[in-house]
């Protein structure tokens, strides 16, 4: 998943050759928004450790059609929508649906969740006003990304395999709490600066 990857990106590469939305990459990230509902329906089902192999054959795909798009010159405005929609549906299910099973605080999954609503509805809210940014992801919204994705995968991993490292998830839980907190505060800051006087 592309670190920091909460917005649409405005793309300026070249489109896909002969303006063709239909690409292995664009392909790719359908397949890996259609596995979210899979992926919510096993760990609702008590399959964590398939859920785990899902979620990781995401992050691997995501890593695929990002290199396709760049090496097959495949990139297109499609692509840079469905990419962070499929990243972002992802990981919100998943923290959802692992906290409504208790494997991860409740409070965390609201916390995630209302940090992308906000993040979007700053975005929305700047548009309106006719300031719309130019969406750059931030070092902090980029460690933010990776610890989100290694807390989802470290959570999925310990619960579906039966392993205890209670220590180890309560770090990496307050860390992703902790980068949740501080890149949302960044993208507000950033938001009321463009504010229109």
């Amino acid at each position: 998943m592309p670190e920091g990857a909460d917005l649409p990106r405005r793309v300026t590469e070249a489109p896909a050759p002969g303006g063709l939305y239909v690409t292995l990459p664009n392909l790719i990230t359908v397949a890996r928004l259609c596995a979210v509902p899979a992926t919510v329906w096993l760990i609702l089902h008590g399959r964590l450790d398939l859920g785990f192999g899902l979620f990781v054959g995401a992050g691997i795909s995501d890593a695929v059609d990002g290199w396709l798009a760049r090496v097959r010159n495949a990139r297109s405005a499609l692509g840079a929508i469905l990419d962070p929609l499929a990243d972002k549906t992802l990981l919100v299910s998943v923290y959802v649906t692992l906290a409504a099973v208790g494997v991860l605080p409740d409070w965390l999954a609201i916390l995630v969740v209302f940090r992308d609503l906000l993040i979007i509805g700053g975005f929305l809210m700047l548009w309106v006003l006719g300031a719309p940014p130019v969406v750059r992801p931030l070092f902090v919204s980029k460690l933010n990304t990776t610890m989100q994705i290694g807390l989802a995968a470290l959570a999925l991993a310990l619960a579906g395999f039966q392993l205890s490292a209670p220590d180890l998830l309560l770090a990496t839980i307050w860390a992703t709490a902790t980068s949740t907190l501080v890149s949302g505060a960044a993208y507000v800051w950033l938001a009321l600066r463009r504010m229109p006087v």
